[in-house]
């Protein structure tokens, strides 16, 4: 957490030393690497919670291994056996049945447990964030994209380092 704190003042400092360089580079740079900052933090929060809630209900789906899958996508070289009877003795409507219930169909719970890391308030109020200052540095005349684009960087770094050092110890 020590390590983080420095990291983000370190930035913090060289950024208001840009203020020396001109208002509208220092601005530029201050917005950007906040916004870019508080997207990458927010988001490791939000998806380090939606884990965490996920192994705390011990809700885990055992998958395939992604190899297994890309070469094999419909098991149809899976080890199981298979009903070698006759065809006259085979149950049509029972076999179409089974082959139905493995078909998963996508409900709204599925899809709310999915998104709850998409539409958290960590991810969506960063976000916010950098579209209204976005909008204010262009309606003041302060934006520069030469200096806006490339300071989104730096706030992907320090955010990435210090949410890896604050969010894998959660």
């Amino acid at each position: 957490m020590k390590k983080s704190i420095k990291l983000i003042v370190i930035a913090e400092l060289l950024i208001l030393a840009a203020n020396s360089v001109s208002f509208g580079f220092y601005i530029n740079l201050q917005i950007a690497f906040l916004s870019s900052l508080f997207i990458i933090l927010g988001s490791m929060y939000a998806y380090a919670k939606m884990v965490d809630n996920q192994v705390a209900s011990e809700n885990i789906e055992e998958k395939r291994e992604l190899l297994d899958e890309i070469d094999d996508p419909y098991e149809l070289y899976d080890d199981t056996p298979l009903n070698e009877a006759p065809a006259d003795e085979l149950d049509l409507r029972a076999i179409v049945k089974e082959e139905k219930k493995k078909i998963k169909i996508v409900n709204f719970k599925d899809m709310k447990k999915g998104s709850k890391a998409g539409f958290s308030l960590f991810r969506l109020i960063p976000y916010l964030f950098l579209v209204l200052g976005f909008i204010a540095l262009s309606n003041n005349e302060l934006l520069d994209i030469a200096i806006y684009l490339p300071s989104l960087l730096p706030g992907i770094v320090v955010g990435y380092i210090s949410g890896k050092e604050i969010f894998t110890k959660m």
